[in-house]
């Protein structure tokens, strides 16, 4: 592999590591090989083996997590993992598909898996790691890699928790100083990232609730526990109660995805189900979240005098983007793509569990543009149809290279 190209940085300090040919389009049939192959989380079995075959054979030593799916990589350090202290930047992507199908026509890669797709993009986040990886494995040979970077292949992040926490337990974090992602966004053209200091993210968290009564005949609602109606005020009253209990500013959002009850127009049920997402802008909020949702709801039930269950289940906090780190992406990509390649972009009401990974390092999550400038379509998130222009993977790879020498530069 030929890593010739250099860019000149502030200062007079060169910058090497351009994306060679060759590798470019062997990063392009590996990304469509695994959207061909969707695994679903905590099951990425091939996925793991190819990213490991891959490392392998370009001389690394990767270690698959003790989930038994996704693995780390350490790169420019000597013996079998790192123990200098916490210096290493790690670069983070995410393995796992959806449960959708995938809906793509004419499309030679489309998923071969029923009701599997990579709807989400992290097909294209594993190959920018894995390209990254190839690269400055190459610069460590060349003896241009001023300091080691690990790897993190992380299975699961589609799964409430997150596989992150996974990841961490087996010590994905150990000896790491501060942490990067990219994320696709759709709505961002190719060749361009979205920076966002602070929040870029919001907490996630899912909500399943059954309601209870005796049930009883449409003609006598009122010698019973009117479930349809108590289950249509929660719907409805919950989120305002809710509303009015947080500062406005914290965005906390309780939306419904799915509410289920009775069987026949003239028999009031006896069991009602509701499921749906909070998501909250910020981060106290959402730590008080749980308390105050679950009192909302009961008081709600019990005004209908129907019988609550409730199983609050804890997501993912906010992604909040650490300033420095931030700030690395940035002269990362102006280094390699000029200034212009680099725009503000908005918190996104998306859940991600790269959040956990800050909780115990600084990082910052950038997004990165999949969008063919100039198409009007766009080919959203988590829908069947997702697809990326796929010269962005070339753009991750040079992010993310750039800002492993940056980093080791500073």
């Amino acid at each position: 592999m030929s890593l010739e190209s250099e860019v000149d940085l502030p200062g007079g300090a060169v910058l090497p590591g351009a994306l060679p040919d060759a590798l470019r389009a062997e990063l392009i049939a590996f990304r469509r090989d695994m959207h061909m192959h969707p695994e679903l989380g905590n099951q990425e079995f091939r996925t793991t083996a190819a990213i490991k075959e891959r490392l392998e054979r370009a001389g690394l030593k990767p270690r698959v997590l003790a989930v038994g799916t996704g693995l780390v990589c350490d790169i420019g350090v000597e013996g079998e993992q790192w123990d200098g202290g916490p210096s290493m930047l790690a670069l983070r992507a995410d393995i796992d598909g959806l449960p959708i199908p995938d809906t793509k026509t004419d499309c030679p890669y489309r998923s071969t898996v029923p009701d599997r797709a990579h709807a989400c993009g992290h097909d294209v986040h594993t190959t920018v790691a894995l390209g990254a990886g190839l690269v400055l494995a190459e610069l460590h040979r060349q003896g241009a890699l001023p300091r080691p970077v690990r790897l993190i292949f992380q299975p699961a992040e589609e799964v409430l928790p997150g596989g992150a926490a996974d990841a961490i337990k087996s010590g994905a974090l150990e000896g790491v100083g501060a942490i990067i992602a990219v994320h696709c966004d759709p709505r961002v053209d190719a060749g361009k990232i979205g920076l966002r200091e602070g929040p870029i993210t919001s907490a996630c968290d899912r909500l399943e609730i059954g309601l209870d009564g005796p049930g009883g005949h449409t003609a006598r609602p009122h010698l019973t526990t009117d479930l349809v109606t108590a289950a249509a005020r929660v719907v409805t009253d919950v989120p305002a109660l809710v509303g009015r209990r947080f500062d406005s500013r914290s965005g906390l959002a309780i939306t419904w995805g799915r509410v289920e009850s009775g069987h026949a127009p003239n028999v009031i049920p006896q069991h009602a189900e509701l499921s749906g997402t909070v998501r909250c802008l910020d981060l106290e909020a959402w730590r008080q979240a749980p308390d105050v949702v679950v009192a909302a709801i009961d008081e709600v039930a019990n005004l209908h005098r129907a019988k609550s269950e409730i199983n609050y289940v804890r997501g993912v906090p906010p992604v909040v983007n650490e300033p420095g780190v931030t700030e690395l992406l940035r002269e990362a990509m102006i280094v390699r793509r000029g200034v212009e390649s680099v725009e503000g972009t908005e918190q996104s009401l998306g859940g991600e569990d790269f959040s956990w990974y800050l909780e115990h390092v600084p990082g910052a999550m950038a997004r990165l543009g999949v969008r063919t400038p100039g198409e009007r379509h766009v080919r959203d998130l988590h829908q069947g149809d997702f697809d990326v222009d796929e010269s962005a993977i070339t753009v991750g790879v040079e992010l993310f290279t750039a800002a492993a020498l940056v980093n080791g530069l500073r």
